[in-house]
């Protein structure tokens, strides 16, 4: 069976619900408190996890991340090869408006201390028919996508965050991309998303660009297909994770063997229920849920 190795970040998630978003210079008191396993890495791991893939995860924790590593192993997924770092985990710092909006600054802690043996191990363990999930939380990217292009791993980059390393990435080598209308503009040079898209497109025609835009849907471009993927409306209480959960089952379904329109459709079932519960791993939904959805709106 295929399988998800994913190379990525671990973080503790400090939540805060919020009146309002702080603006510069201001302090705003926290309605709520709460702290929950994070990372774009963990939480992609997760929610593939949870679509019913095979998932093993590569990465770097801190001696505070036990935590980390217990949520993963608890869902079936391979924790091998986390490993147990001198930096303090990774963690994230997130307020949460009433509205779902939500604004995030991460330390990168140990997320930062990947070594090439560590590059080394994630990319052991993929078999020819396996993925290998990037984001842009981790150092040494550039090393790990050289690496992988030399092995001519199949790659899936999940450009976030935008953090300007993303410029000076040999990105020719990915099979699928997948960025948010910030991220796309980043990489593109193109406010547009419409034309940010067709710009990625030209410049990876190998690979499949996914776009995605929150309450407006996605849009993708592949070499051999194009298409575009409405949002499903729901009461929203925290986007943090959302595009997570689209990610982990996007990846899910690609593995199972479903065309890229319908793993898409899947991941954008999952980011819709996501954003539906506070929190980033507590988010992810249950496989059960996505078809459930799934199967309210084919009727």
């Amino acid at each position: 069976m295929s399988k998800l190795v994913n190379l990525g970040s671990l973080c503790i998630d400090h939540v805060y619900e919020v009146p309002r978003l702080a603006r510069a210079g201001e302090t705003v008191a926290s309605t709520g408190y709460a702290r929950h396993a994070g990372g774009k890495g963990l939480n992609q791991s997760l929610a593939a996890a949870r679509a019913g893939a095979r998932v093993a995860h590569f990465g770097c924790i801190g001696a505070d991340g036990a935590l980390l590593r217990q949520v993963l192993a608890a869902e079936g997924v391979d924790v091998g090869g986390i490993r147990e770092v001198a930096e303090p985990s990774g963690h994230g710092v997130i307020q949460v408006a009433p509205d779902g909006d939500n604004a995030i600054v991460i330390a990168g802690g140990a997320n930062r201390a990947v070594t090439p043996a560590d590059v080394a191990a994630a990319l052991n363990a993929c078999a020819a028919d396996d993925w290998l999930l990037l984001q842009n939380e981790i150092n040494d990217l550039p090393g790990v996508l050289s690496a992988a292009a030399a092995r001519g791993t199949r790659v899936a980059f999940n450009v976030a965050p935008v953090d300007g390393r993303e410029q000076h990435y040999d990105l020719g080598s990915v099979a699928l991309l997948v960025v948010n209308e910030i991220e796309a503009a980043a990489l593109a040079g193109r406010d547009a998303p419409a034309a940010a898209l067709e710009v990625l497109a030209q410049r990876f025609p190998a690979a499949a660009v996914v776009l995605t835009q929150g309450a407006e849907g996605l849009r993708w471009r592949a070499p051999d297909s194009a298409g575009y993927v409405p949002a499903i409306a729901v009461q929203a209480k925290d986007e943090t994770a959302a595009g997570d959960a689209f990610t982990g089952y996007l990846m899910a379904g690609l593995l199972a063997g479903a065309s890229l329109a319908q793993a898409l459709r899947q991941g954008a079932a999952a980011g819709a229920l996501a954003v539906t519960v506070a929190g980033a791993a507590p988010s992810i939904p249950a496989r059960s849920a996505v078809q459930q959805l799934l199967a309210q709106r084919s009727e």
